[in-house]
């Protein structure tokens, strides 16, 4: 497989969801959730959907986002779960005490998937439980890559060392809710003006696309902060290729179009970006980072 062909590879995520929504009821109230009284009732939300399926996008375009749990107490999650094309697969438990078996169904379902699509490279499971470790070894034994996500207190480190790679929930929605108090604080100029009258350009008109700054304020800045935040991540580096943008802001939200923000070209948004963005020329491509982490 050359190069080309492993960065086209796709992410299969897989989420143990009442595993990670009971982590973190036990972090709040320890020895809650357990209880018949408060587990068998409406949950509120409290997993973060959007933080964990923009860390599984900065692996490549998502096939698979399956999710696995009681969905009849988790109706409240409704919104986000829709948002990000999340396929609900419904388990009842067979007892009152009794376990709904999502770690043997999604252990299945994974194992079979790989088998049968060559073009999944990356498996996310999200969950802590050390019962992963069996297909952690039948997925690394199919030359794909096994990336773990799971609450700190309540992941198995068992299973967490079987990962090629581990990232703890906490660390991933706290890199998300920083970047977002960040864009939030950011202090509005006596000239600026509303995102939507200062990006949008008539549809007849044949003018090039606006040259002069952009405020951190709106759509399209957010989410150039989102891509390069996740791939600075991934590779390491503050740095990222440019190249890498554009695929990554599409993944993050494929219902982004340019024209639709007065913009021609990915390069020419970029260059209306002074103020949130620094460029500098790479080996192969130019290089872009976030002056915020400068």
């Amino acid at each position: 497989m050359n190069k080309f062909e492993a960065e086209a590879r796709s992410v299969a995520l897989y989420w143990d969801f009442e595993n990670v929504h009971a982590g973190l009821c036990e972090e709040k109230e320890p020895g809650s959730y357990s209880k018949p009284d408060n587990r068998f009732r409406p949950q509120e939300p409290l997993v973060n959907v959007q933080a964990v399926v923009d860390f599984a996008a900065s692996f490549g375009s998502i096939a698979i986002n399956r999710a696995y749990c009681n969905w009849q107490f988790y109706g409240r999650y409704r919104d986000s779960l829709l948002q990000n094309a999340v396929e609900l697969i419904q388990l009842f438990p067979p007892g009152g005490a009794a376990k709904n078996g999502a770690d043997i169904k999604l252990c299945l379902d994974a194992t079979e998937d790989i088998g049968r699509f060559d073009h999944i490279g990356t498996v996310i499971v999200v969950g802590g439980d050390s019962d992963f470790m069996p297909v952690s070894q039948k997925i690394k034994a199919a030359g794909r890559t096994l990336i773990g996500v799971g609450i700190r207190k309540a992941t198995n480190r068992h299973w967490a060392k079987s990962c090629h790679e581990f990232r703890y929930y906490d660390n991933l929605v706290e890199v998300r809710d920083e970047a977002k108090t960040e864009q939030d604080a950011t202090p509005p100029t006596d000239d600026a003006l509303p995102p939507a009258v200062m990006l949008t350009v008539s549809a007849s008109s044949a003018s090039p696309a606006p040259t002069q700054p952009m405020h951190a304020t709106g759509e399209p800045q957010e989410l150039v902060r989102r891509a390069l935040r996740l791939l600075a991540e991934k590779r390491a580096d503050i740095w990222v290729n440019k190249g890498e943008i554009w695929p990554m802001v599409k993944r993050l939200d494929p219902t982004f179009e340019l024209n639709e923000h007065g913009f021609t070209s990915f390069s020419g948004m970029l260059k209306a970006l002074p103020d949130l963005i620094e460029v500098r020329k790479g080996e192969h491509d130019q290089q872009v980072r976030l002056k915020e982490c400068g």
